[in-house]
């Protein structure tokens, strides 16, 4: 069994890794090669051949032949590859800068700082400030940083190169795009600006939202946050105001200030962040960040967007609140289908266990709910209006007993 490959095939008795750590370097050349080549010509003969030969398929042609002329009877097989360019800086590199990186000064209008020509201010808050500013190709960018106040707040520049690192980690049609910024010199990071309305300025502009474009956006809202998961990252405020619908017609989740990746991020219970109405019953009680959250938040996200309401009421930062049962999505709309309202339910359920388990479990049960009718099916009077129902028996039962009263005075 000596030359049979055991431990690549993972049937070895134990799993035993060969790496080698060290930095690449452009024009560098890797080569991978199997024992045909390697025992047959030696360190020396390879060394020759790839020194002689520059075109990389020419190479591992004359290593191969090299190979067989030499009388090998193995497998002869080599592969070899060549670093073009390296890639941007990764989130360790940026925070060895840190300490090397001041925070920008007040920018102004028609300003010009580093490449960047600066606009307005777009948002300022005690957390962050945001510039509009545009590239040499007149292109419209967000400039994030932190105002002056939290230079030395313990943690602040290491979160904003987190929040720079997670949208570099999702890359995709749902989140902003990142600007390579290989000259920074401030703390700072350069996201694409898209024009568009968030989903609370189309709720505010037009109300609840017709059926089928709420299923639209409950199915792109899903893929985006199960993409985030599948990175590791949960987000922690997700809600309408931080869903942008672009004129480009896509779905973007922005503002991943609050997001969280397990090992990277500092985990503290006492702080909730997000707004109270869209936290989950669990993390109000201590739970630690969990997928589970998120998925919460976009059940409540997608409630409002229906019903302009929240399944457990409006919830207030110094409130204790009790989580029972969700008021179901069905007694504001009842239009809704009852496929839809049960599927609220278990979203917004209090107990995380009785929820979906991924994003993806909800997004197939919407999307098989796709063949099914979006037109609510009649729903029993006493279910539609509870109130009237008990209100008119009522007042038959006091009719009835005010004609049989009268009845029997009269045979008196």
């Amino acid at each position: 069994m000596q030359h049979v490959l055991k431990r690549a095939l993972g049937l070895d008795q134990y799993v035993v890794m060969d790496y080698l750590d060290g930095e690449l370097c452009e024009g560098e050349r890797l080569l991978l090669v199997s024992d045909g080549v390697w025992a047959t010509l030696g360190d020396a003969s390879i060394r020759s051949i790839l020194g002689e030969q520059h075109d990389l398929d020419a190479a591992v042609k004359t290593l191969v032949s090299a190979a067989h002329l030499a009388g090998s009877q193995d497998n002869a097989s080599a592969l070899l590859i060549q670093v073009d360019t390296l890639g941007e800086d990764d989130l360790g590199d940026a925070l060895l800068q840190l300490q090397q990186w001041p925070l920008p000064p007040a920018l102004k209008a028609d300003q010009a700082f580093e490449g960047w020509k600066v606009g307005s201010i777009v948002a300022q808050s005690r957390q962050s400030i945001v510039y509009r500013v545009t590239d040499i190709h007149e292109q419209p960018w967000l400039l994030k940083t932190l105002p002056a106040s939290r230079h030395d707040e313990t943690g602040a520049g290491q979160g904003l190169l987190l929040e720079e690192w997670f949208l570099r980690r999702v890359a995709g049609r749902f989140f902003p795009e990142i600007h390579p910024l290989p000259d920074r010199q401030h703390l700072y990071y350069v996201m694409r600006e898209y024009r568009g309305h968030t989903l609370a300025e189309l709720f505010t502009g037009k109300g609840p939202l017709p059926l089928a474009q709420w299923q639209d956006l409950a199915t792109r809202l899903l893929r985006a946050t199960g993409l985030l998961h599948r990175r590791n990252i949960i987000h922690r405020d997700i809600k309408p105001e931080n869903l942008l619908l672009a004129d480009d017609g896509e779905l973007r989740l922005l503002d991943f200030g609050l997001a969280f990746c397990p090992g990277l991020s500092a985990v503290n219970t006492e702080d909730l962040p997000g707004t109270p109405s869209y936290i989950a019953p669990e993390a109000f009680n201590g739970a630690e960040p969990h997928p589970q959250q998120d998925l919460y938040a976009a059940g409540v996200t997608l409630y409002y967007l229906l019903t302009g309401q929240y399944p457990y009421g409006e919830i207030e930062a110094f409130q204790h609140r009790r989580f029972g049962t969700p008021i179901p999505a069905s007694r504001y709309r009842p239009d809704l289908p009852q496929w839809l309202s049960h599927s609220l339910d278990k979203a917004l359920h209090a107990d995380p266990n009785q929820r979906y388990e991924t994003a993806e479990q909800w997004l197939l049960e919407l999307e098989q709910a796709e063949h099914r009718p979006l037109v609510a099916k009649p729903r029993p009077l006493l279910e539609r209006e509870p109130l009237k129902v008990w209100q008119t028996l009522a007042l038959l039962s006091l009719l009835f007993n005010l004609v049989l009263m009268i009845w029997l005075m009269g045979r008196h």
